[in-house]
């Protein structure tokens, strides 16, 4: 693919986790706890989500101490060895909004990127546990459907209500949402400011967070991109450190489709007739300037923004962004 290809990660190295193989996994808990340890073992350094460690003091080195936190600087300056004493901002609030509209029931590389987004969003909340943070979890389509508040008893609910997340159902006109009486109706204009149902879902947040936090946001962002970045940075003016994951197939990506058919839109049923070799350069091109409009504006309102393939090793999906997002944090 000429355009999007420059966003698919390399190839895995062989041992790591296939999603299809991570698919007959029935244990949440132990998919996370085997993905988690896999790219924890990869990584030269502890990998924090959020902002969550600060230089507190130097001390004297001490035999055993882990060399890697020798201050060579200050060795350099006083020819003595001191490591680096560090405070970390523990128990924080870290929440998952996670994308459950029909579009995420698509699956062309063998895994839906609901199960990829729901494997993900179970990796980052075990290893957020690990950190000893507070997890909680919200399922979203144009509503909330779940809502599991920050606790630091929670991880067993999330997994939970991760394991029965299923795409929404329902009928497409009912734009209620999660605290809306039957009937009330409010349907979305065209030029609506905000990305109508993660728009919801960062709203339900705001109204019962009751503190500043971490927020991963897993969709596939079908929606445009500056309404998307406008409603997603709600929460970066809120104090909140906020990673977006935007998960979609292979085929999404290259429409590597030959022959001629008819394609359904997931959200609303329809059938479009399609021939590939037509309009596969010019969808290439539109997909490819959707994902780099969502990277700058993410990085010009400094959001964490990763695009994640579902046919990509989970461990070294996770590996790779965070130790990119370390990179990019010690530069910053």
């Amino acid at each position: 693919m000429r355009g999007a290809s420059r966003h698919r990660a390399a190839p895995a190295p062989a041992g790591f986790l296939d999603p299809a193989v991570l698919a007959r996994i029935d244990d949440l808990e132990l998919l996370a706890r085997t993905v988690v340890d896999g790219f924890i073992n990869g990584l030269h350094r502890s990998p924090y989500l959020g902002l969550s460690l600060d230089f507190a003091e130097h001390r004297p080195y001490n035999p055993g101490d882990d060399i890697r936190r020798v201050d060579w600087r200050l060795f350099a300056r006083t020819d003595r060895f001191y490591v680096k004493e560090f405070e970390a901002e523990t128990n924080a609030d870290f929440m998952v909004l996670l994308d459950v509209s029909r579009s995420m029931d698509y699956g062309g590389a063998g895994i839906r990127k609901l199960d990829y987004a729901r494997y993900l969003a179970a990796c980052l909340a075990w290893f957020s546990r690990r950190q000893r943070d507070r997890v909680g979890m919200a399922t979203f389509d144009d509503r909330v459907i779940d809502w599991v508040p920050p606790s630091a008893r929670h991880l067993d609910a999330v997994l939970h209500a991760l394991d029965r997340v299923t795409v929404a159902t329902r009928d497409p006109d009912d734009h209620r949402g999660a605290d809306d009486p039957p009937g009330a109706h409010a349907p979305d204009a065209p030029d609506a400011p905000d990305a109508p149902g993660l728009a919801r879902a960062v709203d339900h947040l705001a109204e019962h967070a009751r503190r500043r936090g971490i927020t991963v946001v897993i969709s596939d962002l079908y929606d445009d991109p500056e309404r998307v970045v406008r409603t997603v940075a709600k929460l970066r003016h809120r104090g909140s450190d906020v990673l977006v994951f935007h998960v979609l197939d292979p085929g999404e990506l290259e429409f590597p489709f030959e022959e001629a058919t008819s394609v359904q839109d997931l959200e609303t049923g329809e059938r479009i007739p399609v021939v590939p070799e037509a309009v596969r350069e010019r969808y290439r091109e539109r997909v490819d300037a959707h994902v780099s409009a969502l990277g700058r504006l993410f990085a010009e309102a400094r959001i964490d923004y990763a695009l994640f393939d579902t046919a990509t090793p989970l461990d070294y999906a996770l590996f790779r962004y965070l130790s990119e997002r370390e990179r990019r944090s010690r530069v910053r």
